[in-house]
């Protein structure tokens, strides 16, 4: 069974960590028999009426657990991470729904919204009904980033992966081979779209961000020459 713990808006501008960081963080902290899976990393809207630290993006964590009865431990060690790592001056919240509620129905329309459209606590509040939804400090506007950040995840097609198994050990060049056994799956998206040879390397340039797609981790590749891909989508900024 699959857990998705969300946490928005619990840094500040120039801070030394960012939410992704915090959320990373989370994985020494799960109960007993649970263990994370991965980290996505969701992009929400940027306009001018959100307020927001540097991107407007929320960090999920996804969470394999044994049973529901763990959730209740699983929500009140989340809360007790972010309170204890949040900077002050931010406005954090946290969202934390289960496979098979009935509300992630209504968080998966709501993140789709607050990913193109300008929304408000009391949108999130309603999606998020049923499942554990909270503001820690501040505004708690992070509980709209929170609420849209499962929706987004759960729904399996949209963001991309700041922790996943070992992916932040990986050399700057990698065999498809490795990655498709590490459960990333290489996906060209040049004109061609060849099928990658196992034996084929794939350039991580030491930033390797596979996205979340069809519910699990994709990466995106280009074409460089043969026998060798190009990752997409590299950051100036790690998180």
């Amino acid at each position: 069974m699959r857990a998705y713990v969300c946490f928005d808006d619990t840094d500040i501008l120039d801070g030394d960590r960012g939410t992704g960081k915090l959320v990373r963080w989370f994985s020494d902290q799960l109960p007993e028999g649970c263990s994370m899976w991965g980290v996505v990393r969701q992009q929400l809207l940027v306009h001018p009426d959100i307020p927001y630290t540097s991107h407007n993006s929320s960090a999920c964590a996804v969470v394999d657990i044994p049973d529901r009865d763990v959730v209740p431990e699983l929500i009140e060690r989340a809360a007790a991470h972010v309170e204890k790592h949040m900077m002050e001056g931010s406005d954090p919240g946290l969202c934390v729904a289960v496979e098979g509620d009935p509300a992630l129905e209504r968080l998966i329309a709501f993140g789709r919204r607050a990913a193109t459209n300008v929304v408000t606590m009391e949108d999130a509040v309603a999606a998020a009904r049923g499942v554990h939804l909270s503001g820690h400090g501040g505004t708690d506007g992070g509980m709209i980033g929170a609420a849209a950040g499962v929706g987004l995840t759960a729904e399996g097609w949209a963001g991309r992966f700041i922790e996943y198994g070992a992916l932040r050990e990986f050399p700057p060049e990698v065999s498809v081979r490795v990655l498709e056994t590490a459960g990333i799956t290489v996906l060209p998206v040049d004109r061609n779209v060849e099928v990658p040879k196992p034996d084929d390397l794939v350039v991580t340039q030491d930033w390797l961000r596979p996205r979340l797609w069809g519910g699990r981790p994709a990466l995106p590749v280009a074409f460089a020459e043969p026998g060798t891909w190009a990752a997409l989508g590299r950051s100036a900024k790690q998180e």
